[in-house]
């Protein structure tokens, strides 16, 4: 064998120091993280009862319909706007023939709601850690697979279907944070629709609907990501013996 078939020893270094980060994520880290987010999840931070009070309420003030219109009664008159004008840029000015009136809040800007902004600030982190867990254990699997040869192949289809799991498992932990994102965008946009409308009640509950919706979904994340973690170091403990030893060199039980 030439020496450019040996493997680069870096490269086997790195291998086995994923395969022993992974021994001890199975073995060590797994159970803590399963018990760290039962305790979490068991705490008055998400064992709430009465939903009403991660409320927030908006500051934005219900204005009389004199004042929204101004002192002249007479209906504004819009004039369409010269886009090519803007060089570009987004005008969120609104053009009448009494002159420039600017959509803004008296009030000031309108916070996030500061509890449930918490609450994601505390899941986040155990997302991620799934995620790169995830990771980590495709790469020790993949890594025990043994080069392709006929029969004797039950412990290799057993290293494929944890490396499945585990392939699952990372996309639906990357989904967590795509929802996340949702939130802040429909609230944003239903935010903006009170503002427009302060008048409407509607739009104003189902901002207090929205929050409590997302008090649920985060709850339900955290205990996805503990079952996510049961169920892997389930998964590989049961069968560590067929993951690290796919394949056995005695073929006489076979025959019986």
């Amino acid at each position: 064998m030439s020496s450019r078939d040996d493997p680069h020893p870096k490269v086997v270094d790195y291998i086995e120091e994923v395969k022993e980060k992974a021994r001890s994520l199975v073995k060590t880290r797994f159970p803590e993280k399963i018990l760290e987010i039962n305790a979490l999840l068991d705490s008055p931070t998400f064992d709430v009862d009465d939903l009403t009070t991660i409320h927030q309420q908006l500051s934005i003030p219900v204005l009389d319909s004199r004042e929204d219109q101004g002192d002249d009664e007479t209906p504004v008159k819009k004039r369409k706007i010269d886009h090519d004008s803007l060089n570009g840029e987004i005008d969120l000015k609104y053009l009448s023939t009494e002159g420039t009136k600017v959509f803004a809040i008296a009030s000031g800007p309108v916070p996030c709601n500061k509890k449930i902004t918490k609450l994601i600030n505390l899941v986040k982190p155990h997302i991620r850690q799934l995620v790169e867990s995830a990771n980590l254990l495709k790469m020790w699997i993949t890594f025990l697979i043994p080069k392709i040869e006929d029969g004797n192949n039950f412990g290799v289809s057993i290293q494929e279907d944890t490396l499945g799991e585990i392939r699952t498992v990372e996309a639906e932990a990357a989904t967590f944070y795509e929802q996340i994102s949702r939130y802040f965008l429909t609230r944003g946009k239903i935010i903006s629709k009170v503002a427009k409308y302060p008048h409407v009640e509607d739009y104003r509950q189902f901002i207090f609907e929205l929050d409590e919706k997302e008090f649920l979904s985060l709850r339900l994340v955290l205990s996805e990501v503990r079952n996510h973690y049961a169920t892997l170091y389930d998964l590989i403990t049961k069968n560590i013996e067929k993951i690290v030893k796919p394949r056995t060199t005695n073929h006489a039980h076979s025959m019986y």
